[in-house]
């Protein structure tokens, strides 16, 4: 008897956030290449959308559609009404799931979630209303009833469980950088279509308050390293406002260049020419940045957090602080001092890439089969 995970792969299809469809489409190639003798691997995905990026997951049995397109779907998930999903082991990337009464013990149906951020509960005024009532509402009906909801790090697990009661069943599974992410062999070819320098000091996210690009530009200038400065993740129309912010720190507009979301393989070409990369953000969230440079072993300067110090932990520079002004002035003397010298960055750089082999998603796909197996 053939035991199958069916895992939900809307952002795929519509995708919403980009972290997510990376991680959802990255976390699906590792199942299916991890299922153990007599498993396999089934998409449940919503009506509409391209093929193509399920077929890029490559080994599913089956792609299930729904009847309802993704938006009618999240609607009728959060209202807990009938969907066509069905039962079975079912695994979400998301909160995206059929989270309604099903009977474990004898049907054998499981539903396991996942949460990768908390901004939804910590910062709720940088979303929209709808955003962010979907996701509490999902959370309340995880409370009830998912047989696990899967955090990335241990510090966000106990963040969660100061928001919901859902007991023992957190399991902590971190994700890691796209399987065979890597500096490309063409990537001054691809900095160049991006128009990009080569040499400098990278950074990611918007200038929503708990990104905290803000400190970032600012300990950049406070550190007066004379480098130009790459912003990635930029979301459509906020450019102007990430150019406000490197005005407000004093950087030359000439010295900035501010990008969006990029492809797995641009973004480590961009990686590949960036001397460090600086975090300022302390959002209970998983930095999928932070640890693109680790796995790339690119310096990684960072600001003290729950999650940093977890992540980060010894394989980059952290610096604490109590205010914005604290982080900036800290962050620009770290970044100064890692990049005092060849042999400085040289070891900071040693640090991350060591530290960057810590996270795989063979090895979450693993643990993932272990927690369905064990449920």
């Amino acid at each position: 008897m053939v035991a199958t995970l069916r895992v939900v792969l809307d952002q795929l299809v519509a995708p919403t956030e980009p972290q997510i469809a990376e991680a959802s489409r990255e976390l699906a190639r590792a199942l299916v290449l991890g299922a153990p003798s007599g498993c396999e691997v089934e998409a449940i995905a919503p009506a509409g959308g391209a093929d193509d990026a399920l077929d890029a997951v490559g080994g599913l049995a089956n792609v299930r559609r729904t009847a309802l397109p993704r938006r009618e779907l999240a609607a009728a998930l959060q209202l807990g009404v009938g969907t066509g999903i069905g039962g079975g082991m079912i695994h979400s990337p998301s909160l995206f799931a059929p989270l309604v009464r099903h009977d474990r013990v004898h049907d054998h149906d499981q539903t396991v979630v996942t949460v990768w951020d908390l901004r939804p509960w910590e910062a709720p005024a940088e979303l929209p209303r709808a955003v962010v009532a979907w996701h509490k509402a999902m959370l309340k009906r995880a409370v009830k009833h998912a047989d696990a909801v899967v955090v990335p790090t241990h510090s966000l697990a106990a963040r969660l469980l100061e928001i919901a009661p859902l007991g023992d069943r957190v399991r902590v599974i971190a994700g890691a950088s796209p399987l065979g992410f890597a500096v490309p062999v063409d990537e001054v070819g691809r900095r160049r279509e991006l128009g990009l320098p080569e040499g400098f000091i990278l950074l990611a996210g918007g200038p929503l308050g708990s990104e905290g690009l803000d400190a970032g530009l600012a300990a950049v200038a406070a550190s007066r390293v004379d480098l130009p400065i790459v912003v990635i993740d930029v979301e459509e129309g906020h450019e102007p406002a990430v150019a406000d912010l490197a005005s407000a720190a004093g950087i030359p507009e000439r010295m900035v260049h501010v990008r969006g979301v990029l492809s797995a393989t641009d973004r480590a070409a961009v990686f590949g020419a960036a001397v460090a990369f600086v975090a300022p953000s302390r959002r209970a969230a998983f930095p999928w940045r932070v640890v693109d440079a680790l796995t790339l072993g690119v310096p990684v300067v960072a600001a003290a957090s729950a999650v940093h110090d977890e992540v980060v932990f010894d394989g980059g520079v952290l610096v604490p602080s109590s205010s914005v002004t604290e982080l900036s002035e800290g962050l620009g003397a770290a970044l100064a001092s890692g990049l005092a010298s060849a042999a400085a960055a040289e070891r900071l750089g040693v640090l991350a890439g060591d530290r960057g082999r810590a996270f795989s998603w063979s090895e979450a796909a693993d643990k993932v089969w272990m927690l369905h197996a064990e449920l």
